[in-house]
């Protein structure tokens, strides 16, 4: 077989309408990266400039930590209800207006109440024990604020499985059947517990054709959204789970905690270099240790970010990659996996340009992963089993 030609007929199945508004969509999606991060600057300028920031703060030491509690709770709730129009209109109105979503606003202004609550909590928490260290470490309070990063975010993924996750959707075991019978060797294979796998009302908030990786030592789980049971072969779910059991064996989780712990550091550092002219631009009085200057931290972290995209977006289409590939070797479904990445593409333009992938893509792109994956079933043609056919929602 040629791999280019099965290629290509694969992403042509989308048809010229659903490929145009593909490219629409994904094309609005870099936009609202930029719109992203100048509501975020604009929220941080606003805050900074009320001056209620400085109203959190007391200059007594042993208030000093209650203090940079307050202060981290006033500044992120500010954020969120400022930036809320935003978030309204990117996670909401744009996503139902392309077919991505059917979720009540009452339902999703009810999860961003929830998401954020625990976004300040979570927060305030990891600021508060930041500004104790800037305060008492002196030069290397990087150091020591860098590694209660690593521990947080270790943590949070540790106990987001089991604590946080189900609070926004059901989690069920997968129920005895065709499907469970088929992922159940899969998972004992690769060292995952049966028990770990299962399947979630990802529909509740997306109609996305999706599946995650989560979790640390016992908590760690692979999650198949009900999306990807519906009108959906055994072979994409055979292949869409091989995938996601390759994060779980190749350990993305733990290298993912690795990249956030140094994005935190190299932040820091920039944060400490640039506050004296990001605090000016904001007119803020406060010294560097002081949370009233938060605002500017925050600037520093958005602009940070925002330049590492590319960066980041590199290593994870590198992780993808990976998982892709576990799947092919370990699963051997590439027309399953094929086809479970068209209906990716709605989503997804499966045809950027090459600097259009590196800058914006986390994923690479459809087109790429569906040739990756016919090249491999043209050098194991004969070991190939024929696509399985639909199954019933399990």
């Amino acid at each position: 077989m040629d791999a280019q030609t099965a290629t290509t007929a694969y992403i042509d199945t989308l048809g010229a309408e659903r490929l145009a508004r593909a490219v629409a969509y994904t094309t609005g999606g870099h936009w609202l990266l930029l719109g992203s991060l100048l509501i975020s600057l604009l929220s941080a300028y606003l805050i900074a400039r009320s001056g209620v920031m400085t109203r959190a703060v007391t200059g007594r030491t042993q208030k000093a930590n209650r203090a940079a509690a307050l202060s981290a709770a006033v500044f992120l709730t500010l954020s969120a209800l400022l930036s809320l129009p935003w978030t309204v209109y990117t996670d909401w109105c744009r996503e139902r207006a392309y077919g991505r979503s059917s979720q009540p606003l009452g339902d999703f202004l009810g999860q961003w109440a929830l998401g954020t609550a625990i976004s300040v909590l979570i927060g305030s928490a990891l600021l508060t024990v930041i500004y104790l260290f800037l305060r008492r470490t002196g030069r290397r309070w990087w150091l020591w604020a860098t590694s209660v990063v690593a521990i947080g975010m270790a943590g949070l993924m540790f106990a987001a499985p089991v604590m946080i996750e189900p609070l926004f959707n059901k989690f069920e075991p997968l129920p005895a059947g065709t499907v469970r019978d088929a992922l159940v060797p899969m998972a004992i294979q690769a060292g995952v517990p049966a028990t770990r796998i299962f399947v979630y009302d990802g529909s509740r908030q997306s109609n996305n054709f999706t599946a995650n990786a989560g979790g640390i030592g016992s908590t760690a789980r692979i999650a198949v959204s009900d999306v990807a049971f519906k009108g959906s072969s055994l072979a994409e779910v055979r292949a869409v789970t091989g995938h996601e059991i390759g994060h779980y064996v190749l350990k993305h989780s733990l290298w993912g905690v690795l990249m956030g712990t140094l994005m935190a550091l190299l932040c820091f550092l920039a944060a400490e270099r640039t506050y004296p002219l990001v605090a000016g631009r904001l007119r803020l009085a406060a010294a560097f240790a002081d949370p009233a200057g938060l605002p500017a931290l925050a600037v520093t972290v958005s602009l940070v970010g925002f330049l590492a995209t590319p960066l980041l977006n590199t290593i994870s289409r590198h992780f993808e990659s990976q998982a892709d590939q576990y799947s092919l070797d370990h699963v051997g479904e590439p027309d399953g996996l094929a086809t479970a990445l068209v209906k990716t593409a709605d989503y997804r333009n499966p045809r950027p340009g090459r600097l259009e992938e590196v800058i914006f893509y986390n994923h690479p792109s459809v087109e790429g992963r569906v040739l990756t994956a016919m090249q491999w079933k043209a050098a194991h043609t004969r070991d190939t089993a024929p696509a399985a056919t639909p199954t019933p929602t399990p």
